[in-house]
């Protein structure tokens, strides 16, 4: 175990936090608000911590399987940990854990909330809230690494452990070169959607921040009512464009932009994607259509409210808590497929659910056919059995942790569908569930032992699950 190493880019990490705490106090004096000073001695603590942890770099800067998954896991612990400070100073959240349910639902780009008035909080914190969702919707640990010599068979392990997905893969030979290219194409995307808002006239700070909630496939909205507030076509179109861009694997929109097309439309995943997206739209519109004026605007909001929730975005347009229960139901299924691996997204990951699905079938036919070989093949590879022993073992491990969750939140006394819908929503990064945690809802209600178990289950989900569980795990700190 490189122990130094970890605390170097732990360290690297809170100085990355510490400058992009000074943003929200850029923001904070335009708008002449006293409390952005909170961001900067946050901010400035931050910063010289980790610049006193990191000053010297280690001569062993390898790090192995070990090293990432425990790099990973600590960081967004510890990202976390400090981020949730200025809420808490500044008296904005008035208790810690809030300010820490609230910040790790920003980091995890879940969007779920404690706030009862979103619109009270100052401009520095909306934007803080809401920047956190663009951070971690990359993840600052694939910023670090870009930043980071890539030295043999090093920080790939950090990338495999933060990035999403049962498969992760390099976009250029080089680690260091990949990591900025994703940063590259995520930035451009969301500066597309700033000007798009704002050419359809949305303000500045609203277009920047709710481009962050898209990108990040957070959800956090600066608004009471979400994107419900702006009641325009034009925007939710905008929208939802870009949440189910922002939900494709981030290989094949490299793969558009290079020119190779035809590389893209081959991808397995994204054709079920688009599939599921289709379908889920089609059926739910059919089944609110008497509830709206016209079949356009059945249509309008039945396809937002599904791309924000199979991105795991968590923007609303509607209370779909009133929709018919067969909508409803859709929606609930929806938030545990999840986006594409390689995306901002959470959830399961669609590709997983079609390696499920084809293993399934593998199986049936070798009960038919004792003696058969039996291939499973996904994006016209051969899949390994330890991928395929890996998804399985995450489905476990996650259903493991998702009962348990449940059994705890139960014994708050809420009602069956809040507490289901707390724990999917969280675990699956995704925002508002139902009942009183639903669209029109939020989980302020809810104790403080439910809250650190939610704020557990949103880190989990958004480092899938490998990581947060390995840390807690003795045989990791052994050499």
């Amino acid at each position: 175990m490189n122990k130094k190493m970890i605390i170097y880019t732990l360290g690297q990490m809170l100085k990355i936090e510490g400058f992009l705490m000074f943003l929200p106090l850029l923001v904070g004096l335009i708008y002449h608000e006293q409390e952005a000073i909170y961001y900067f001695i946050v901010g400035l603590i931050t910063l010289v911590l980790g610049i006193v942890i990191s000053h010297k770099r280690p001569k062993n800067t390898v790090i192995y399987a070990k090293e990432g998954f425990a790099i990973v896991a600590l960081s967004w612990l510890v990202l976390s940990l400090f981020g949730a400070i200025p809420f808490w100073i500044s008296k904005e959240i008035p208790t810690y854990v809030d300010a820490f349910f609230e910040i790790v639902s920003g980091f995890t780009t879940t969007g779920s909330s404690i706030l009862t008035d979103i619109e009270s909080l100052t401009y520095a914190s909306l934007f803080w809230r809401s920047f956190s969702h663009w951070v971690g919707g990359m993840g600052i640990l694939v910023f670090v690494v870009a930043f980071i010599s890539d030295a043999p068979g090093t920080t790939m392990h950090i990338l495999k452990a933060e990035m999403p997905g049962p498969i992760v893969g390099k976009l250029v030979s080089k680690v260091t070169v990949s990591a900025r290219l994703l940063y590259k194409i995520y930035a451009v995307l969301t500066i597309i959607e700033v000007v798009l808002l704002m050419v359809g006239g949305m303000p500045l700070f609203d277009s920047l921040v709710n481009a962050f909630g898209t990108a990040g496939t957070g959800g956090f909205a600066i608004k009471n009512t979400s994107i419900a507030y702006y009641n325009s076509a034009y925007f939710d179109t905008i929208i939802t464009i870009f949440m189910i861009l922002f939900g494709i694997n981030f290989n094949v929109i490299y793969f558009i932009i290079i020119g190779k097309g035809m590389n893209a439309l081959r991808s397995e995943e994204l054709k079920w994607y688009i599939i599921i997206i289709g379908a889920s739209t089609l059926a739910i519109t059919v089944n609110i259509f008497h509830l709206y004026p016209s079949l356009i605007d059945a249509f309008r909001y039945a396809v937002f409210q599904v791309a924000s929730i199979i991105t795991t975005t968590g923007y609303v347009t509607a209370d779909y808590g009133q929709w018919p229960l067969f909508s409803q139901g859709i929606l609930v299924l929806l938030m545990f497929v999840g986006a594409c691996a390689g995306s901002t997204g959470g959830g399961i990951k669609v590709s997983r659910i079609v390696i499920y699905v084809k293993n399934a079938f593998s199986e049936m036919r070798r009960m038919l056919h004792p003696h058969s070989v039996v291939s499973i093949n996904f994006e016209g590879k051969h899949l390994e059995k330890s991928v395929i022993n890996n998804i399985h073992a995450y489905l476990i491990l996650y259903f493991i942790i998702f009962c348990t969750s449940f059994l705890i939140i139960a014994l708050q006394n809420i009602d069956f569908t809040s507490a289901f819908s707390s724990v999917a929503t969280c675990i699956n990064n995704v925002g508002p569930g139902l009942g009183i945690v639903g669209p029109t809802g939020n989980f302020s209600s809810l104790s403080w032992i439910s809250k650190i178990v939610l704020s557990f289950d949103m880190l989990v989900g958004r480092l899938e699950i490998f990581p947060m569980l390995m840390l807690l795990s003795p045989s990791l700190w052994k050499k």
